[in-house]
């Protein structure tokens, strides 16, 4: 149930929509949005009209593609066995947080709970991929009026890089539909990149091209473009376009180049954080680093089950691999980020669209559960050691305070100094605030 916090925003709201409905007018309409935020900022305490303090600068928002199983990681029961017996498919193992368990292929993760937070209470209702997917990125349901920008766009929107002359916001994998800016149009759009040796292709400067002709093409090309900027500066199209190629110039530069070469790290740390998905986990803290606000780093590697983490049928015998990858990654990137003094201000969140039932299938494995399932969070001014809500015996549903997916978007943006509450204008003058209604998890910052 949502607090009156939630309804009194609502009622602001609609108050701000019906007197768009009622024509009174841009003038009203800024004024009805002008009072919307005046009653955020009282409610999140910055009346003078500054955004909430940030705990965080930048987000990597790791994404476990096909659906991670909570009771097979972060969130243990019982054990099954594979077939009529529903329950988890591993053992538990205790960590250094008393009275919170882990799953036995997860022990540097365990080791160091004290720096992690897990949510066990998220949930959804949709149990397909494609709309799962869309839901965790989006935070919204699907409309066929208007496409909803993702959490990655929204902070680009907010916030801009953290370096000014970086993007906002880089995808490292294979990139889809949720991940983009909707509405908010192609400034807040990713970046995005699947080769962790040699940055974004598009973005690469040709072979035989040295940095010295580089930079003296585009003296060159900017010597025609002024001219034809200064006569069209009125013409928003031609600025849009303008901008963007300025900051393709920006990320062709070899200073800003060198952030995608991970080839330039010490070999020990490079095997410290092991294969494909370690270097992305490697290439995110990179990216942050060099002044990349969010970076989403996909953990989507089906060659090894055949799956990935969409463990149906015989893919379950596997996803131990997958589980291990992932505790050897999260245990070095929470160190690195650590001893370079990146852990503070850094939010990593490892989420998915969807858990897995207890109940096993016929060939073993498991099919989807949006109902119940978790979430991980560290770093970011989020406290460590601690486990949010809970699930029943089995992990099928949800038994003390149930996380929505706007919940979580809520909190990321809280921690990142966005007020999740504040409205967005879609480009027929529609007010979208950030979260549908979405409240902060707040005792992960207690």
């Amino acid at each position: 149930m949502k607090h009156s916090r939630s309804r009194m925003h609502r009622r602001e709201f609609l108050g701000t929509t019906a007197r768009l409905g009622a024509g009174l007018g841009a003038s009203a309409v800024a004024g009805g949005l002008a009072s919307g935020r005046a009653a955020a900022a009282r409610r999140t305490g910055t009346d003078s009209g500054e955004r909430p303090k940030a705990t965080a600068d930048t987000c990597i928002f790791v994404w476990l593609a096909g659906g991670m199983c909570h009771l097979d990681t972060f969130d243990p029961k019982l054990k099954g066995n594979g077939e009529e017996i529903a329950g988890s498919y591993y053992n538990p193992i205790d960590t250094s947080v008393p009275g919170i368990q882990l799953c036995e292929h997860l022990p540097r993760v365990a080791e160091r709970m004290d720096r992690f937070a897990i949510v066990r209470s998220l949930n959804h209702r949709f149990g397909e991929h494609t709309q799962a997917v869309d839901f965790v990125h989006t935070g919204r349901l699907a409309s066929g009026t208007i496409v909803y920008p993702s959490i990655g766009s929204i902070v680009a929107h907010q916030l801009g890089g953290f370096d000014p002359k970086a993007p906002a916001y880089v995808v490292v994998g294979n990139p889809m539909q949720p991940r983009g800016p909707g509405f908010l149009g192609g400034k807040s759009n990713f970046v995005y990149l699947t080769d962790t040796e040699a940055g974004p292709a598009g973005l690469r400067l040709p072979d035989g091209v040295s940095v010295q002709r580089y930079e003296e093409w585009t003296r060159t090309l900017k010597s025609f473009s002024e001219p034809y900027l200064k006569k069209h500066a009125e013409t928003p199209m031609v600025q849009a376009y303008a901008s963007v190629m300025d900051r393709g110039f920006e990320m062709m530069s070899p200073k800003f180049q060198s952030a995608f070469s991970v080839n330039e790290e010490p070999s020990d740390v490079r095997e410290a954080y092991g294969k494909e998905f370690g270097q992305r986990l490697l290439l995110a803290r990179r990216l942050v680093e060099n002044g990349i606000r969010f970076v989403e780093c996909s953990f989507n590697l089906h060659f090894i089950n055949g799956y990935g983490w969409d463990s149906h049928g015989f893919a379950q015998e596997w996803v131990h691999l997958l589980i291990r990858q992932l505790d050897r990654g999260l245990s070095v990137l929470v160190e690195d980020l650590e001893r370079r003094r990146l852990l503070d201000r850094t939010l990593v969140v490892v989420a998915t669209e969807f858990g897995r039932p207890p109940e096993f299938d016929g060939q073993g494995g498991r099919g989807h559960q949006s109902g119940a399932y978790s979430v991980v969070l560290f770093g970011g001014g989020v406290r460590g050691g601690q486990a949010i809500g809970a699930t029943d015996e089995l992990g099928r549903e949800i038994v003390q305070r149930p996380v929505s997916i706007p919940d979580l978007h809520a909190t990321i943006h809280r921690a990142l100094g966005i007020d999740p509450e504040e409205p967005l204008m879609t480009p027929g003058g529609r007010p979208v605030p950030i979260t549908d209604f979405g409240e902060p998890v707040e005792e992960l910052f207690s």
